[in-house]
This record gives structure tokens, sequence and C-alpha cells, in this order.
């Protein structure tokens, strides 16, 4: 079973990525560093640092589906607020 609190859902906008809200600090509708090509190599198993342009925090993502990104570590309830 996928643990719901490792998965944070995302958007594509023609071929770039987006989220409505950073799970680190809560800035809304953010670019990320990805590309949808980026997306079908980590869904067949590769694993992709994810470096959110907002805030600095760090993720890896190790598995994507159309509408979520799965972590390597709980994204869920982590807001640092951070200024």
């Amino acid at each position: 079973m996928i643990p719901f609190d490792r998965t944070w859902p995302y958007e594509t906008v023609q071929k770039d990525v987006y989220v409505r809200e950073c799970p680190f600090c809560g800035s809304e509708n953010v670019l990320l560093p990805l590309r949808t090509k980026d997306l079908q190599p980590i869904r067949e198993g590769a694993k992709k640092l994810l470096v959110f342009p907002c805030c600095y925090s760090r993720v890896t993502i190790v598995d994507n589906d159309p509408d979520y990104l799965l972590a390597d570590q709980p994204l869920r309830g982590r807001r640092t607020d951070r200024t």
C-alpha cells in the first residue's frame, strides 16, 4: 500500500509541472524544475531529486501517477513556514 503522507498532487500545463502549494513553505502555484518528459522515467523506476524553487527544500521523487508524486519522505504536515 502506498503511504498517503508521502504523496503530493501535481498538475501539468503543456510541458511544465506545477504544484498548487509547496508542502514545505506553503507558497502557491509553484513551477517545479521538472518537465513532463521527466515523469515517465520516474514512473519506470528512476529516482529524481526535486528542489522546490520557493524555499529550496529537497525531496527525492521515487514514483508518480497522473495525479500524484510519491516521495521518499512524508510531505503532509511538514510545513516549516520559512520566511
